[in-house]
């Protein structure tokens, strides 16, 4: 676990930019159903991670933001992911978060993405985020307004209604 100018720390978490070392424990996350299987990409193989996780590593170099890995401060334990991506809808740049099921429910998805959030406001620029979430899934959503984010439209895709959560930097 590498430290570099990227990297966030929260009163129990530290956040790293994600690195191929990540890639096992990236897999994992990506291959388990009961996290993934609420995504719009749904369930990952191994092979998909990595070509997300090259991804996700232009992405700091195109953006200046990215994803980062979430871990336990003190133990390092791995409690998965968040960060950013430039949606493939055009909508904008899209803030995700994904936890290991074992991390849910802890206060940690509202941490690292309120962290990750002043991070792209403050520290990168960035006006707008936006989040996309279906409209199922409760504990996204409450997630992304407990960090302050706000519904501000919605639409359908693979038979689910999605809805778009945005953040507007405060100058």
């Amino acid at each position: 676990m590498t430290q570099s100018a990227w990297s966030l720390g929260t009163g129990r978490l530290l956040l790293t930019p994600v690195a191929f070392s990540d890639l096992p424990a990236i897999a994992a996350l990506k291959a388990d159903p009961r996290v993934y299987g609420l995504m719009l990409g749904g369930v990952r193989n191994r092979a998909q991670a990595a070509e997300d996780l090259a991804e996700d590593l232009q992405c700091w170099g195109k953006l200046g933001v990215g994803m980062w890995t979430i871990r336990e401060r003190g133990s390092g334990r791995f409690v998965g992911l968040t960060g950013f991506h430039e949606r493939p809808d055009g909508r904008g740049i899209g803030l995700r978060f994904a936890l290991e099921p074992n991390a849910q429910g802890k206060g940690f998805a509202p941490e690292a993405a309120g962290a990750a959030l002043r991070f792209a406001h403050e520290r990168a620029g960035i006006e707008r985020v936006v989040a996309v979430a279906r409209e199922t899934n409760f504990g996204s959503r409450q997630v992304l307004g407990a960090i302050g984010m706000v519904e501000a439209e919605a639409f359908e895709r693979d038979g689910h209604r999605m809805l778009v959560f945005e953040s507007i930097r405060r100058r």
